[in-house]
């Protein structure tokens, strides 16, 4: 099999694991929908080209949409290259596609599921193994797991063969509703065939994470209450709800970006170091942090958070609509499009160590990033003059999208005098590496045909992460309209997020 990108990739080197994907049959439900045909298909094929997928493998798509054979193969050519269309390996690929149309309540759909997957078994070599991929809205999960528990689709503890299934977020949309979720799997599957997937680990920049905490010694000494002032991580977008308003009025900046991304990224900054680079390890030590995240009361979650929704502005020099506005979006929702959180970890790392989160939606910039702000020098030695502002050091870890690492620190500008000037230490992916990072679901599709479940939430993990946010969910619930601030489009965020941290005699990066 010949390919048309390299074999190597310098920002993989290192973390993949020794072991390679066994044959094996991707089932993805919901195979017509977006996610299928940007992500997923388009991942599993680069990692055709990249030759890291068994070559006994197959895809086999179920939606309820009416398609034939040929409409399927053709309908997830849409978001690949022409060029790479033509290559041997699409060719190779596409033969191993197969198309179901069938409801996800009945169970005539499983059966012919089941034929099919016996077809491919006996033809291509798959050796009876299986991917299930749940690509579908959340409201199909619990119905799919139980047909497949019903229909006997599952293999068991001392199997030769194994079966995996892939939960997309929303994992539940609040405590009680990902504990019953989690009761139905673990009813049919065991918890080590469960992949809760969240895009945002996959990416190259939240892996590193791990590796310049873990992998640099001089960071660990001063990572901890002693050295840093406080963290801010930041999620902002300049887009609006688009499309997507049936799915964001249910859910909000909050359910759709704090409970999930974010606190696994704070995860990554506040945790241990590991035992080992294993899953257990891994998402042991993150599951403590979430544990120790200082519990609120109803009545105290008003003060340590901001909800807010963008009113008209302008943004990139045009002007949006207010949310309220957008289409299919109630016209007196009190949905929140941006979110701002103060939150303390209650352990002997990080005591009285703020960590303040805030995501937002039509915002002035597009930007992902933790910076960690560390304290002040104890004592002045430079006489401060007009010129001079000693500002306290900054290492910024930048997600996207100007993906890399940015440390803050003092520096002598030339001359007679001693004037201090701010400088920045840079670090880029792009032009470090000059490679394109790849995308994150081809890391965690790859991830998950090996077995390897790092970077995957936990059961525990999912509900310890509900359990904090649930106070805040239920004193906006409450409070109702009275606690909803507003920002206009394009802006900064609202002045109730800037009073937040102000109080605590800080401020947010600009963005």
């Amino acid at each position: 099999m010949t390919s048309t990108m390299p074999l190597t990739n310098p920002l993989r080197e290192g973390l993949l694991a020794e072991r390679s994907a066994e044959p094996c049959i991707v089932v993805i439900f919901g195979a017509s929908g977006d996610l299928a045909k940007r992500k997923l298909i388009p991942a599993l094929f680069s990692l055709a080209e990249q030759q890291l997928l068994p070559s006994a493998f197959a895809i086999v798509g179920i939606s309820r949409r009416n398609m034939t054979h040929e409409e399927f193969c053709q309908s997830q050519r849409e978001f690949i290259e022409e060029e790479r269309l033509k290559t041997p390996v699409w060719k190779s690929f596409e033969e191993g596609m197969s198309y179901i149309s069938a409801d996800f309540s009945d169970p005539s759909g499983y059966k012919r599921l089941a034929d099919e997957l016996t077809r491919i078994d006996r033809d291509r070599g798959t050796l009876n193994n299986r991917l299930y991929y749940l690509s579908t809205p959340p409201g199909a999960y619990s119905e799919i797991i139980r047909q497949l528990g019903a229909a006997r689709m599952v293999a068991g503890k001392g199997s030769k063969n194994w079966t995996r299934i892939v939960i997309e977020k929303p994992f539940g949309r609040d405590f009680d509703s990902a504990h019953a979720l989690n009761e139905e799997v673990n009813g049919v599957f065991s918890e080590d065939q469960v992949y809760r997937i969240d895009h945002y680990l996959g990416k190259e920049t939240v892996q590193n994470i791990i590796v310049f905490r873990f992998a640099n010694g001089i960071f660990e000494p001063i990572w901890n209450r002693r050295y840093v002032d406080h963290v801010q991580i930041t999620v902002a977008e300049t887009l609006g709800v688009e499309h997507r308003a049936a799915y964001y009025e249910t859910s909000g900046a909050t359910r759709d970006m704090v409970q999930n991304h974010m606190l696994q990224v704070m995860n990554l900054v506040a945790m241990e170091p590991p035992a080992a680079l294993d899953a257990d390890a891994l998402r042991d030590e993150k599951t403590k942090v979430l544990r120790a995240i200082r519990p609120v009361s109803v009545e105290e979650a008003l003060k340590y958070s901001v909800r807010a929704q963008y009113n008209r502005g302008f943004v990139a020099g045009r002007e949006v609509p207010a949310y309220r506005q957008e289409e299919n979006v109630n016209p007196e929702s009190l949905t929140e499009t941006y979110c701002a959180f103060k939150f303390f970890v209650d352990n002997w790392r990080w005591a009285g160590v703020p960590f303040y989160l805030r995501s937002g939606k039509r915002l002035a910039k597009r930007v992902s990033e933790v910076a960690i702000q560390f304290k002040g020098v104890p004592h002045l030695l430079f006489g401060q003059t007009a010129n001079d502002h000693l500002e306290p050091n900054m290492l910024v870890l930048k997600i996207q999208p100007d993906e890399g690492i940015t440390l803050r620190f003092g520096a002598k500008l030339p001359g007679q005098s001693m004037h201090i000037r701010w400088v920045n230490m840079d670090f880029r992916y792009g032009t470090s590496f000059g490679v394109k990072t790849p995308e994150a679901y081809e890391r965690l599709l790859h991830d998950c045909l090996r077995g390897d479940a790092t970077l995957f939430a936990r059961r525990d993990s999912v509900e310890a992460a509900w359990k904090v946010i649930m106070p805040y969910l239920t004193s906006w619930q409450e409070s109702k309209e009275k606690n909803l601030a507003q920002y206009e489009a394009g802006a900064q965020g609202p002045a109730e997020a800037d009073a937040l941290i102000a109080a605590d005699k800080r401020k947010w990066r600009r963005l």
